[in-house]
């Protein structure tokens, strides 16, 4: 006697290998998890070994099991992200997107009294280090049938005010960099787009407003479901675009 199994329904991500930079902070544990749930292999790069651990904790319970990538980028060289990809093809075969959430950020300062070194480390972490490793994961990416590369992004109006120094220079350069690779890359199977979620309750706002009561910030988990998206299929849609969805 044959016995019909229920079918389980196709996930988002099912299949699918995920580089999510940042992966231990706000937004970037909140993807993770979600692209998890959506099926994805997750790759978790972040510089907080202790921290990362207590994400892939969460993840491996919520779907398949996520890998770990220790790596500073702060201090990491073009030759660091070309081994990572090195040791992605050759441990998972494929790269079906990456998503960049890390950022640096300490806080309020006038960019006559900043630090100089502090303003290169902004630059560099928010703005070099997530185009070097794109730059070396993108030969891996052209693989795939369908492959997302995907920014978050600040609001340009706030980070463009006085005081938000080397982070907010490097907001604006990394929205120039979206448009710039996106057209360069619009006859490739990699898309390219970016994500500009609202305020959230993430360690970098507390840095800038440490007094914040809105109620109406959202929690990073409000937007990962559009992380899932913009890597997924349904993502083509947003291809090229900085997409602002609506807080839920």
């Amino acid at each position: 006697m044959l016995i019909d199994l229920p079918m389980r329904a196709p996930r988002a991500l099912d299949g699918r290998v995920v580089l999510i930079s940042g992966a231990a902070g706000g937004l970037g544990s909140a993807a993770a998890h979600a692209c998890a749930v959506a099926g994805a292999t997750t790759v978790l790069l972040g510089r907080k070994v202790a921290r990362l651990n207590r994400v892939y904790d969460a993840i491996a319970k919520a779907g398949p099991e996520p890998l770990l990538y220790p790596l500073d980028l702060e201090g990491a060289s073009p030759d660091d992200y070309a081994e990572l990809a090195q040791r992605l093809e050759a441990g998972l075969g494929r790269l079906d997107g990456v998503l960049h959430c890390a950022a640096e950020f300490r806080g309020l300062t006038p960019l006559e009294h900043t630090d100089p070194a502090a303003f290169a480390r902004a630059l560099h972490v928010n703005l070099t280090a997530p185009w070097w490793l794109s730059q070396a994961c993108l030969p891996l990416l052209r693989k795939s049938d369908d492959a997302a590369l995907v920014f978050a992004l600040d609001d340009p109006a706030r980070v463009g005010q006085a005081y938000w120094g080397g982070y907010g220079v490097a907001q604006h350069g990394l929205a120039g960099l979206v448009g710039m690779l996106a057209a360069e890359l619009a006859a490739s199977p990699v898309r390219v787009s970016a994500l500009r979620p609202g305020p959230m309750r993430t360690p970098l706002r507390a840095r800038a407003y440490a007094d914040d009561n809105d109620a109406g910030t959202a929690a990073p988990a409000d937007y990962a479901q559009a992380c899932v998206t913009l890597l997924s299929p349904e993502g083509a849609v947003h291809r090229g675009r900085i997409w602002e969805p609506h807080q839920p």
